[in-house]
């Protein structure tokens, strides 16, 4: 089946803009609702979002969708994108939802949906859903004895803030550790700063007053600005970044240089190997990943595999093949000893307890595990309905980039499962002719776009 609502990352617009409707969150939660009833139990779905001001417009539709299919909805609040695929699965819930649009502004807003596992679900799963959304519910309604009910769980931060700080090894604090953490004005801006001043470290928190408005502007992990200006300017060890719903990480050393999900994903799993913790004999990370990182983990011994783009491409390919350590350059790091998603947080103090024991080094010697690729990455926004790469210009300008790459990097070309863009990506040992392949391809699907909209 053909998906249209459903992206890379569950349903995703411009808020109160088809589709990113009420009445398409009651439709979803209808449809939802009737893929997850099973058996005669109590049937119960959690609810989470992230701080932006439409989520007081879908948080009611979609409970008002699950009710009326007869299930109990668990309303959580503000809470990170792991964390509610956690709860899902410690209440022993039917299913999860997080209203969020992750990293992008606060004029968007997303739904994602969780099984009872806590996993994202699959496209065939998702398709399914689609297709029921089209067909009447009148049947399926249930009686007005049997509508479902709502309540909010008071504790469910409490139980995050201490899941969390179970993952960080027993006998290590942060003691003695300056961190600066920017929670994007986002969805773990009460948890992050808590947890990390909980395990010792001296926190100094920015991004923590939304105000609806606010998310992921100028800040968190998509916007690393002011993050390391601040690092420098308190003269901090590092400082972490998280995005809108906290499923994204981005540190930063003590000099103020980003430090992105590559380098991450590569000091845990050589750690993990060390401590032989480390399972499937390497790391899963998807097409976007440094060609450094590749080379660097095969001279550990170690292999990448890759995935196309979307976090939960990695989950699935480590479920079938047993890794434990998977992510995105972007900076989802997929733990799954500890979450069945990207957390940013749990990702952070992985990282945190492997400089603490490093004897006094720094951030920058520690973090920075391999050197990278010169790589490229340029996204050419185009009009909707347009389809610019399907031009004769433009794939003659591809097949000339990959001529001239060929041998001596790789070239990527993909359309954005978020948003209206498409992303242009080239890596090799030559940065000039990386730079000049990327500009050329750019501006051909730039020329495109721009006609097929006159």
């Amino acid at each position: 089946m053909t998906r249209h609502l459903f992206g890379t990352d569950g349903i995703r617009g411009t808020a109160n803009v088809d589709p990113m409707t009420a009445e398409t969150a009651l439709r979803v939660a209808m449809a939802t609702a009737l893929q997850f009833r099973r058996g005669s139990h109590r049937h119960r779905v959690v609810i989470g979002k992230d701080t932006r001001l439409s989520g007081y417009l879908l948080e009611p539709a979609l409970t008002a969708g699950f009710i009326s299919m007869g299930m109990d909805v668990v309303l959580v609040g503000p809470l990170p994108t792991p964390a509610v695929a956690m709860l899902t699965r410690s209440l022993r819930a039917d299913m999860g939802v997080v209203i969020s649009a992750s990293h992008n502004p606060y004029q968007d807003n997303g739904i994602k949906l969780f099984g009872p596992d806590g996993y994202k679900l699959s496209d065939d799963v998702e398709s399914t859903i689609e297709a029921r959304m089209g067909q009447p519910f009148a049947p399926d309604l249930a009686g007005s004895a049997d509508l479902g009910r709502a309540s909010r769980m008071e504790d469910a931060t409490g139980r995050y803030i201490e899941y969390v700080k179970n993952t960080f090894p027993r006998g290590l604090r942060l003691d003695g550790l300056k961190i600066v953490v920017d929670c994007a004005n986002g969805a773990a801006y009460k948890v992050a700063p808590k947890v990390l001043y909980e395990l010792g470290a001296d926190v100094i928190p920015v991004g923590v007053a939304p105000d609806g408005t606010n998310i992921n502007k100028g800040c968190g992990a998509t916007a690393t600005q002011t993050l390391q200006e601040q690092v420098v300017a308190h003269g901090a060890h590092l400082g972490i970044a998280l995005d809108g719903d906290a499923d994204r990480l981005i540190m930063v050393d003590e000099a103020g240089r980003p430090i992105d999900g590559d380098q991450l994903m590569t000091l845990i799993a050589c750690s993990w190997a060390t401590s032989q913790t480390l399972r499937g004999g390497g790391v899963v990370a998807t097409v976007m990943s440094n060609l450094g990182m590749e080379r660097h983990l095969d001279g550990m011994g170690l292999h990448l595999a890759r995935t196309p783009v979307g976090d939960r491409y990695v989950v699935e390919m480590m479920r079938e093949r047993g890794y434990n350590v998977g992510g995105e350059q972007s900076g989802h790091v997929v733990l799954s000893d500890y979450s069945t998603t990207g957390d940013g947080l749990i990702a952070a103090l992985q990282v945190l307890a492997v400089l603490i024991q490093t004897n006094g080094k720094s951030a920058s010697e520690v973090c920075r595990v391999f050197a990278p690729v010169p790589q490229k990455l340029t996204n050419v926004r185009f009009a909707a309905g347009s389809k610019p790469l399907d031009d004769a210009v433009v794939q003659e300008a591809i097949r000339d980039g990959e001529g001239r790459l060929s041998g001596n990097g790789r070239l990527l070309i993909r359309k954005s499962g978020t948003e209206p863009l498409i992303r242009v990506m080239a890596e090799g040992d030559d940065e000039g002719l990386v730079n000049q392949v990327v500009g050329d391809i750019a501006e051909a699907i730039r020329k495109t776009a721009l006609e097929s909209t006159r």
